[in-house]
Formats: structure tokens, C-alpha cells, sequence
């Protein structure tokens, strides 16, 4: 009886234990929803979609259909054991198949001049984003997304309004908290945007556990995904699934694919980059304390002008501006970061110069509770009376809406005495 009560209440223990696991399991599968629910309202109002490389995309949106590439310098048996090695050092799905065997070898054969471009700028863009996603705890082959994304092209923008390496829509970036506005478009700064995707990207292995399932989503979005899985019957794989996902998301994982075997195996075919100028870790940025143009800091620090916007291609208009919550950052090369220094000082000055010349407005620089009106004199003359009440001419034309100097005796002119002396014009 002993024996029989003491494995009945065991019995229990394991009924609650597996009562609560299960609980907890329906907590988290409703919490996902909801992520789920967050995230594809935003698609459904803005469904991705990139026109930045019309033959990449080409290619992404037709892989199925595309005839066979023959490329003598890739046999199949090589590219099969390449793939299967490049397969145990990343968490990605890489196996062979006919149709990524297809994409590597159209982008070898007629994409070589685009695929050397595309990995000269890796050799900046790179470091910055694998020390993003090293912090995120985040594969580092996640860098190819951008290749896919933007062809590592910080300013580009589809015809969707996607922008940036990482090509977020407007909303998707904003809730992501990159700033937007008329100045600035933090979706185009390369450190602030990999952040951002490394968030977004994290939240989508969250909800789907699966790495290639998690890229079909940051490309269609995760409702697309979910709709695929239930249409698919159970099946998980990537493969298995795609030919349920929207054309263009059956040809992104497979294009990712291509471009990380093609940069990881770039000496082999031959592809030669050219390295930047300089790297991002050469680079160092400083915060700016008023607004200023890239076009004053170029002739205070003597840097070239297309290297400050190469180096920060977030202010869209060429000008860093000045702000009460945020200081901006101006990102330079280390070797001028002395020159910098050194006329910072100079840099404000000429940039407040400038600011001062501009032409202001008057309507708020005269105190409308001391208004006067003055009866024009015989003898008078304009310039008199402004010195009278010690006022400018321009502002007695502005004030009475005059345009000629000529004024007649009786003549109602309304003075404001003691406003300073401004101009209406520079």
C-alpha cells in the first residue's frame, strides 16, 4: 500500500510538473503572437520589396525558372564539397541543390565586375557588422543580408521607400528607434541601422527558431512565414516550404546563400576587389556642438569632400544640424582627427558667421507695446528721422510697407523706437 501510495503521488508530481510546463509553453507560444502580430501589421501596410539591382533581383525572383549556367571553373563535385564544408560553420541550411548551384554560377559568370564592387566595400562595411552582431550573440554570416539587401550601399532607396544597408521601411525604422527626419536618416548610418537589424533580426529567431526562416520574414514578413508553415502541413525546412512564400521570399534565402559562398570563396574564382582607402577601424567619430556644413568642415580640416560623405551618409542634406536633445556625431579619418581638433574652434566660428549673415526676419525684433507714428516735417528726409529715433532706413521702409526713399510732408510713418539695427537683406 506504501509502494502503491508513493508511486500515485509521484504520478501527481509528474502531472503538475507537466501541467505547468505547459502552461508556460502556451504563455510563450501567446507571447510570440503577439511579437508576430506587432511585426506584420507593419508589413501588411508596407510589404517589402527592392528594386535596388534589377538583375540581382532578377535572379532572386526567377530562380526556379532559370535555364542551367555552365561554368567550367566550378564543377558540381567541387561546389558540393565546398558547400558541405561551409555547412558545419554556420547554423544556415546549406546544402546543395540545382538551383543555388544555378545562382553562384550566373553571378560568377556575368556578375564579376558588380561581385568585386560589392566585396571592396565589405572590407569597411564588414568589421562594423560583425562587431554588431558578436554583441547580439548573432551569427556572423548574417552579414551577407546586406549584400542581398542594399549591395552594401548605405543611401540607396527602392522604389518602396525601403532605405539603407539593411533597407527599412519608414515605420519599421521609427519603431526600431532610428531618428528620420528633413537633416538626418539614421536608416543610412551603418552603425546605428546594423543595431537596429540585429534587434529585428533577433526578435524573428525568437518567434520562429530557424535562421532560414527567420531571413524569409525580415524579407516578407513574418505573417507570410506563419501562412507558409500552415500551408505546408508540419513541414519546417526552409526547402520544404518555400514554394509556399511569395516569389521574390523563394528566391532570398537561396540568394543569401549564393553570396556567402561566393564571398567566402572569392580567391578561388578569381575576384579581385579593390581595398577602400582606408577601414572602418582607421575611422573615429566626434560629437559636433552647432550646425555645420560637411562643405565648411571639409575647408576648416582640409579632408576631401566625398570622403565625409562616404564616411557619413546619414545627413542627407550634406549638413550636421544642431540639436537640444541629440549631439550628432561627424565620423573622420583618425589621421584628422588632429586637424579637427586643432580648428574646431575656427569650424564654429566660420559656421556662425554664416549663420548670422543669413537674412532675418524683423517682424520679432521690435517691441510692438512702444509703437509711434511720426508726422514727416518739412526737411525731413529719411535717413534723418531713422536717425532721430536711431532706427534704420530699411526699417522704416519695412515697417510703413514703402519702397521709395521719397516721403511728403504730412506723410503717417509708424516708428518704433529703440529696435536694433537689423538689415533686410545679407
Amino acid at each position: 500500500m506504501v509502494l502503491g501510495f508513493t508511486f500515485l503521488a509521484h504520478s501527481q508530481k509528474r502531472v503538475k510538473k507537466k501541467t505547468r510546463k505547459q502552461k508556460l509553453e502556451q504563455i510563450q507560444l501567446q507571447e510570440n503572437a503577439v511579437d508576430v502580430d506587432k511585426m506584420d501589421s507593419i508589413w501588411r501596410q508596407e510589404l517589402y520589396q527592392s528594386d535596388l539591382y534589377n538583375d540581382i533581383r532578377d535572379i532572386i525572383q526567377n530562380a526556379d525558372t532559370e535555364t542551367p549556367v555552365t561554368y567550367k571553373e566550378l564543377p558540381t563535385e567541387t561546389l558540393k564539397a565546398r558547400l558541405e564544408s561551409l555547412d558545419h560553420k554556420t547554423p544556415f541550411n546549406i546544402e546543395y541543390n540545382p538551383i543555388l548551384e544555378n545562382l553562384i554560377k550566373k553571378n560568377l559568370k556575368g556578375r564579376r565586375s558588380l561581385l568585386e564592387k560589392m566585396i571592396s566595400l565589405s572590407y569597411y562595411y564588414f568589421p562594423i557588422f560583425e562587431k554588431e552582431l558578436d554583441q547580439y550573440d548573432l551569427p556572423l554570416e548574417l552579414k551577407y543580408l546586406a549584400v542581398v539587401e542594399s549591395g552594401l550601399r548605405p543611401k540607396i532607396k527602392s522604389s518602396m521607400g525601403a532605405t539603407g544597408l539593411w533597407q527599412f521601411m519608414y515605420q519599421t525604422g521609427k519603431m526600431q528607434g532610428l531618428v528620420i527626419n528633413s537633416y538626418v536618416d539614421e536608416r543610412m548610418d551603418p552603425l546605428k541601422s546594423t543595431k537596429a537589424a540585429c534587434e529585428y533580426l533577433s526578435s524573428l529567431y525568437k518567434t520562429f527558431g530557424d535562421w532560414d526562416l527567420a531571413l524569409a520574414a525580415y524579407n516578407s514578413g513574418p505573417g507570410n512565414v506563419l501562412k507558409a508553415l500552415k500551408r505546408a502541413r508540419g513541414k519546417k525546412n526552409y526547402w520544404n516550404i518555400r514554394r509556399y512564400l511569395p516569389r521574390e521570399t523563394a528566391g532570398y534565402v537561396p540568394a543569401f546563400l549564393a553570396y556567402m559562398y561566393i564571398f567566402e570563396h572569392a580567391k578561388y574564382h578569381n575576384l579581385t576587389p579593390h581595398k577602400p582607402e582606408y577601414l572602418s577601424i582607421e575611422t573615429d567619430t566626434v560629437k559636433i556642438k552647432t550646425k555645420v556644413t560637411f562643405k565648411e568642415i571639409s575647408k576648416a580640416i582640409q579632408i576631401d569632400y566625398k570622403e565625409l560623405q562616404f564616411l557619413n551618409p546619414a545627413y542627407k542634406l550634406n549638413i550636421i544640424p544642431k540639436s537640444r536633445t541629440n549631439k550628432y556625431s561627424l565620423r573622420l579619418p583618425v589621421e584628422k582627427m588632429k586637424n579637427f581638433i586643432k580648428y574646431e574652434q575656427k569650424l564654429y566660428k566660420i559656421a556662425a558667421i554664416r549663420e548670422d549673415g543669413r537674412e532675418k526676419s524683423m517682424y520679432h525684433n521690435y517691441d510692438t507695446s512702444k509703437k509711434f507714428v511720426y508726422h514727416v516735417r518739412r526737411g525731413d528726409y529719411l535717413s534723418k528721422i531713422a536717425q532721430k529715433f536711431k532706427v534704420s532706413v530699411s526699417n522704416i521702409k519695412s515697417w510703413n510697407r514703402i519702397h521709395s526713399s521719397k516721403i511728403k510732408v504730412g506723410q503717417a510713418l509708424t516708428i518704433y523706437p529703440n529696435t536694433k539695427l537689423v538689415s533686410s537683406a545679407n
